[in-house]
């Protein structure tokens, strides 16, 4: 069943607003579909694009394809190994040495923590660190999957390691070093797994993105093999080789040497993979506003819901109008802190206390607004569920 605007109003009636929902029977059929992606490989929880423990734990659960968590930040990876996770690779480089500290003692319970490197000087300082606590850090280095064409960066800024001779430095620091073992590598491809082809906001170069996909991903798969060839030419042996994302699964899944998937907002299907053509999954979670005056008709101003989503500033990162069908955000206003005004001429009766969804861009990023998340199945509210920032964390 495609979920209707009345559907979630009934369900809803009596909430208070603005409130963030996650309709279970429709998250339950995108971590089928996404599995079905999959291939051969295993898939690693990406908790940035989750940030609800309910959640997380529901996607592992559901299924042996899903095996360990992608997390963002060394107290939240702390945090959730306190929690009962495990198996967790953190995304990101970190320095501070007390970070480091917390990731060792989670390790000395028999936790597997990964920590993310790429650049020597990082492993030299984790290996002190590793020493002197006493126990030996596993690592991941990143490579960085971007593409260069003429006038054009294709992708994040992310690693210095964009050929597999700037791989020396790490790896003969690896052979000095003691407190640290490598265990695996990343190369995130960022380029084909968060960007749509059929966004609006990006005008005419969605005729051209689908083309710098095509070369990037022929690209990058070459460059993930010469690294991890060049890994395993110094004597090291990886447990995981991890690549991809929600929008490249397809291409991802083809590369011999790649091990695991991260996926994470798939599984919520914000509104930024709207855009894409190879795949569409079901938007399991929203938001909802709600209408405290009508100033004319066909316009309904509507309480908070202003939750734009991080990077550059566009259009395309406000929140999307989500139901009733047809409503849309006004040009000049936007959605905002305190109010939000929604144009809508369509069937549905809005009147004072009725609610407007919205769906955020990114997945994950909707939950930082939020202390819980109601859990929505088969016509009815049947938990209430805490977020990261309803369990008092607020890891950046």
């Amino acid at each position: 069943m495609t979920p209707t605007y009345s559907y979630y109003r009934d369900i809803l009636r009596g909430q208070r607003m603005p409130c963030a929902f996650v309709d279970v029977d429709l998250l339950d059929e995108n971590i089928a579909a996404i599995k079905a992606r999959a291939g051969a490989k295993t898939i690693r929880v990406a908790s940035k694009s989750v940030r609800v423990p309910w959640a997380l734990r529901r996607i592992l659960d559901a299924d042996p394809v899903y095996q360990g968590v992608m997390a963002y930040n060394a107290h939240e990876a702390v945090f959730l190994s306190e929690q009962g996770f495990d198996d967790i690779l953190l995304g990101y480089p970190m320095w501070r040495e007390g970070d480091i500290r917390a990731v060792c003692g989670e390790l000395r319970k028999g936790k597997r923590i990964v920590l993310m490197v790429d650049a020597s000087e990082q492993i030299g300082h984790t290996a002190q660190v590793g020493l002197a606590e006493g126990v030996t850090i596993p690592l991941c280095i990143d490579v960085d999957m971007s593409s260069s064409f003429p006038g054009i960066y294709f992708g994040v800024r992310r690693s210095p390691i964009t050929a597999p001779q700037h791989l020396e430095p790490l790896l003969n620091a690896l052979d000095k070093a003691k407190g640290v073992s490598l265990v695996g590598l990343m190369g995130y491809e960022a380029q084909i797994a968060g960007l749509g082809e059929r966004n609006p906001a990006n005008g005419m170069a969605n005729l051209l993105i689908p083309f710098l996909k095509r070369r990037s991903v022929r690209e990058l798969a070459a460059r993930r093999a010469k690294a991890v060839e060049a890994i395993r030419a110094r004597g090291h042996t990886l447990d995981l080789v991890n690549g991809g994302g929600t929008g490249s699964m397809e291409s991802t899944r083809e590369e011999p040497d790649v091990t695991e998937i991260t996926v994470g907002s798939g599984f919520f299907s914000s509104s930024q993979f709207d855009y894409y053509t190879a795949f569409r999954h079901n938007p399991a979670a929203a938001y909802a506003i709600e209408v405290v005056r009508i100033p004319m008709p066909g316009l309904y101003t509507c309480a908070g819901g202003g939750y734009p989503a991080s990077g550059p500033a566009s259009k395309d990162k406000l929140p999307l109008p989500y139901l009733p069908e047809g409503a849309k955000l006004l040009g000049q206003e936007g959605a905002g802190e305190v109010q939000t005004p929604i144009a809508y001429n369509g069937p549905e009766k809005l009147g004072l206390g009725e609610p407007v969804f919205l769906r955020h861009f990114k997945a994950g990023e909707l939950f930082e607004r939020f202390n819980t998340a109601l859990l929505i199945s088969k016509g009815k509210v049947i938990d209430e569920v805490p977020t990261y920032r309803g369990m008092g964390k607020c890891f950046l």
